[in-house]
């Protein structure tokens, strides 16, 4: 492959850290009836005045379209595709979490090296590079990600509204702004626009906060107990939290700000734990292997890869099974960032040769790096072949499929990746990266205007209109473009002119 999109790293900005404190001390609720923690507890009509689910799940979109211009965004598809696996097994566990609108979570990282998660309005949840690599076990991480779907089903933010009426719209509308200010990297204004927001609001929202995290923590545990995880990950993760908060200050810290933590909520959690049968959870190949990735993400430094280097060969002397197998996982990417495709395979079949045959083959991210090797040592007709069988085992993973495509352009079978193409546009309609992935196969069979045509709905699947109509203008400039295509672009530019007013009013 010519170029490994797991290793192309910027440094960090500090725009992410300063919008996600807002988007927490929103996240604040008022103080409710106890009801039984094994029943969700329901919103009353009062509570929904001020935002609709509807309109909640648009403000998550837009905050989403801003979060994802940004370079820290994670983009690696095993990691997000593994983070989605683990987040809809929870959610499917508890149907009920998704509402009246039946809304989709969507669960995403970021690099940062703090300990911290967080939820947006909506069902979008989002995870710290520095959470997933703390986590010891799949269950610890699974009950932080079932305390942010709490945070969600409860409709946190709506209900705040409900109670705090105008007084909350300020902070919604800086949070959009310090978005925007952030995206074009003004970190200064992101930080001036977020803090302003907050100043009208604060002091009452402080007051509910520790009651929201109390209701996240009782939805929580009635996730994580049903999708079969061991409820006592939730109480680990508290206890070192707390631990390596006061070892390791501001970077344990974070997690801790946002989400304060008492006594009373992990004697809470322990009380329910004390009461469930113990149940041991088995994690998954990929959690330790996810793991990894997220911690070379996270510092690509030269000293960065030489401390996670040393980490990798320690693992392997521990003699355990999956931190063997991880070691030697790590020390295979390793190899790929220099380039190395015979030593990346060589460390990648030490991987699958420590798990065995049949626990690599159910791996999602044995499986994408043995094709991203292929890529890498300029096989891409192999590489293609292994993704094609690959997706017989993994029939709905997004990132095989794109793998699959890539692989097919890069063997320059124009052809077949356009078919491939076409037919998961019309599966999955709301994937931007399947269109620019079009784009670029017509771009290479010379179909100009249908390149320009398939970067426009990338664009407008990515929340920028502007380039979108950019791109049908040039589309409608090229010299192969057809009366057909004319029609499209016609009826796809009035739809975006409105959706575009539309948006400009709402601002």
């Amino acid at each position: 492959m010519t170029q490994n999109p797991f290793f192309r790293i910027k440094r960090m900005r500090g725009f992410l850290r300063l919008l996600m404190l807002p988007i927490l001390i929103v996240l604040a609720v008022q103080p409710l009836s106890h009801a039984q923690y094994s029943n969700l507890p329901t919103l009353g009509d009062t509570a929904r005045g001020e935002l609709s689910p509807l309109m909640e799940y648009k403000i998550g979109v837009e905050i989403m379209h801003r979060i994802q211009m940004d370079p820290d965004y994670i983009t690696d598809e095993v990691i997000t595709e593994y983070l989605n696996n683990l987040g809809g097994k929870l959610v499917n566990a508890t149907p009920e979490v998704r509402g009246e609108t039946g809304n989709d979570f969507f669960f995403f990282a970021l690099r940062d090296s703090t300990l911290n998660a967080f939820a947006l309005p909506g069902g979008f949840i989002g995870v710290h590079t520095g959470l997933l690599v703390a986590a010891q076990s799949e269950s610890e991480l699974a009950s932080v990600l079932s305390h942010e779907i709490g945070h969600v089903s409860q409709r946190h933010i709506a209900r705040m509204i409900g109670q705090q009426k105008q007084d909350m719209l300020i902070p919604i509308a800086s949070l959009l702004l310090a978005a925007i200010a952030g995206a074009t990297k003004n970190a200064d204004a992101a930080g001036a626009l977020a803090v302003g927001g907050q100043g009208l609001a604060i002091q009452k929202q402080l007051n509910f906060t520790r009651d929201a995290e109390r209701e996240a923590d009782r939805v929580g545990f009635q996730i994580l107990r049903g999708a079969g995880f061991d409820t006592n990950g939730m109480v680990l993760f508290f206890e070192r939290l707390q631990k390596s908060s006061r070892s390791y200050g501001e970077g344990f810290s974070e997690y801790l700000r946002t989400h304060p933590l008492t006594s009373q909520r992990i004697a809470d959690v322990e009380a329910r734990v004390r009461q469930e049968p113990y149940r041991q959870h088995a994690d998954s190949p990929d959690f330790y292997f996810v793991r990894i990735r997220a911690a070379l993400l996270q510092d690509s430094s030269v000293k960065g890869i030489e401390t996670a280097a040393t980490g990798f060969q320690e693992m392997i002397k521990t003699g355990g099974r999956f931190p063997v197998a991880a070691g030697y996982y790590g020390q295979a990417l390793l190899a790929m960032k220099q380039n190395d495709a015979a030593k990346a395979t060589a460390f990648l079949q030490e991987t699958k040769k420590t798990l065995g045959d049949k626990v690599s083959q159910g791996s999602l991210a044995l499986t994408s790096t043995s094709i991203d090797i292929k890529l890498l040592a300029g096989q891409p007709a192999e590489a293609a072949r292994e993704a094609q069988a690959a997706l017989s085992r993994f029939p709905v993973s997004r990132a095989l499929s794109h793998q699959y495509a890539s692989a097919l352009y890069h063997a320059e079978n124009y052809t077949k990746a356009a078919e491939y193409l076409r037919k998961q546009a019309q599966i999955y309609r709301s994937d931007p990266m399947i269109h620019g992935m079009l784009a670029k196969v017509y771009g290479a069979q010379g179909k100009i205007a249908q390149m320009h045509m398939e970067l426009a709905e990338s664009y407008s699947l990515s929340g920028v209109l502007a380039a979108a109509l950019e791109q049908l203008m040039l589309a409608r400039q090229a010299p192969d473009v057809t009366f057909y295509d004319h029609s499209i672009i016609d009826a796809r530019e009035r739809e975006w002119q409105s959706q575009r007013l539309d948006e400009m009013r709402e601002k």
